[in-house]
């Protein structure tokens, strides 16, 4: 095994811990619906939110890093360029993830200083980690692009994956400087504020697991590599070509010009397209050939990131940001309900996957099933789809009462809190969400069991026959 390899399964076992930290936090946010008064001035909801999307954020970031650095010394046969300081900066990340937690948990406010913006939160939605967080990010980051740009210098061999994946290391660190700057103009910070939120997360993460999942189908189901390239560039065409466009329907309360609403909601509907095409084409060429795929959870996760990403970022991306519906449903909990189901879709099904992918390699099991996996990916989609309708209904009696009838004053905004079927919206994700728990238990414990005992059977089977 390459130490790029053993550090890839560092990453990957530290994101998918956190993981398990993001469930708790969100679990937690939900009770706050039920019970508004729950840690009344010891843990504010706002800070219960800020650790459970940014836990998504960080632990989404190190399986893509996990996963690059698991695939990419079998692209070039040879080790990773760099792999020591690689190896530092993941304790680095590690380090300063535990830190920043414990300031958002403990300390949560500071004054109104320069000071706060440094030590403590940055109070931008999404990218609230303090600076000198983000400028050790942006260092994991530019480490990160170093290991692999140098690894294919060195190597001398540039694939059609690796290079989309080198073009899309460009703007995965540039387009993170916009977290530092502090823009009095609200309206001028929220429309730079999405290019980091919008094309950042949405577009050069949706390149990065793209090529991932190229390299994972070619694993998996011995895809050819010119299927696989074919859809990467349409990919990378799209969404760097339509990201902008897309960013549109983002755009509706920054008093940008109209044209934006039809242009964003149309464009952004058309990025999840090209991973769906890149899965169903290459299933459909493995049953051409009659490839037979041995390890089932991997493909059937795969099957739920294709198809998750199409309905979670497409559909129900395409139903709420039409301009027409976007004035009405904009900044609800049907905002949460896409949101929820398209990060769903696009990125975690893709990382489990490649997790049980990496674990049948890594411990050299040639065959992996069971029932276990099957209860926890039965459990985890009907979690997640039950919360994505959950907060749908409760977005929808919010848009009703609070927009449509009330025309978002603030007696309209309590009022739809109010609302029974507000309420009952957030019970059912209150359910799920705790359905969705157990799934992601009985994953942790298939991913530690089920992988190691199907090694073990493989490995007893030559000394059984001596």
């Amino acid at each position: 095994m390459y130490q790029s390899q053993k550090l890839a399964i560092k990453y990957l076992v530290v994101a998918f811990a956190l993981f398990g930290v993001m469930i708790a936090a969100g679990l937690l946010t939900a009770a706050y619906y039920l019970q508004p008064r729950l840690l009344f001035n010891t843990l504010d909801f706002s800070t219960a939110k800020i650790l459970h999307i940014n836990t998504l954020v960080v632990w989404n970031l190190m399986g893509f890093f996990g996963a690059v650095y698991w695939f990419l010394p079998q692209e070039v046969e040879r080790e990773v360029v760099g792999i020591r300081l690689a190896n530092v900066m993941f304790w680095v990340f590690c380090a300063a993830f535990l830190t920043v937690a414990a300031v958002f948990a403990v300390v949560q406010t500071g004054p109104s200083a320069e000071s706060t913006l440094w030590l403590i939160n940055q109070g931008r939605k999404y990218v609230e980690a303090p600076r000198w967080a983000a400028l050790g990010i942006l260092a994991i980051v530019a480490v990160f692009m170093f290991n692999i740009i140098a690894t294919a210098v060195k190597a001398r061999r540039l694939s059609g994956v690796l290079g989309v994946l080198i073009v899309d290391l460009v703007p995965l660190f540039v387009l993170y400087l916009d977290a530092f700057p502090s823009e009095t103009n609200m309206a001028k910070d929220m429309y730079w504020w999405w290019w980091l939120v919008h094309l950042w997360v949405e577009g050069t993460w949706e390149v990065l697991i793209a090529c991932i999942m190229a390299w994972t189908l070619m694993r998996l189901l011995n895809t050819s590599r010119r299927i696989v390239e074919t859809w990467l560039y349409i990919d990378i065409g799209l969404v760097m070509g339509s990201g902008i466009l897309g960013l549109g329907h983002h755009y509706y309360w920054i008093g940008t010009p109209k044209y934006w609403f039809a242009l964003g909601g149309f464009f952004s509907a058309l990025e999840p397209l090209p991973l769906i095409g890149m899965v169903v084409h290459a299933i459909y060429d493995a049953g051409v050939h009659r490839m037979h795929c041995s390890n089932r959870p991997a493909l059937y996760w795969m099957f739920a990131e294709a198809f998750g990403n199409f309905f979670g970022a497409g559909v129900f991306g395409f139903m709420m940001t039409l301009p027409q519906i976007n004035l009405f449903t904009h900044g609800t909990q049907w905002t949460a309900s896409h949101g929820h189901f398209a990060w769903w879709g696009a990125y975690v099904c893709g990382l489990i996957s490649i997790f049980y992918v990496v674990l049948a390699e890594a411990r050299g099991a040639r065959q992996i099933d069971g029932p276990l996996w099957k209860w926890s990916f039965a459990l985890l989609n009907l979690g997640i789809i039950g919360m994505a309708g959950g907060l749908l209904i409760a977005g929808m009696a919010q848009t009703f009462h609070e927009r449509a009838l009330g025309g978002s004053t603030l007696q309209s905004f309590i009022t739809a809190q109010a609302s029974s079927w507000f309420v009952e919206g957030m019970w059912m994700r209150m359910a799920f969400g705790v359905m969705f728990a157990i799934g992601y238990v009985l994953l942790v414990v298939d991913l530690v069991r089920v992988g190691r005992m199907a090694s073990v059977v493989e490995l007893r089977i030559p000394e059984v026959g001596a």
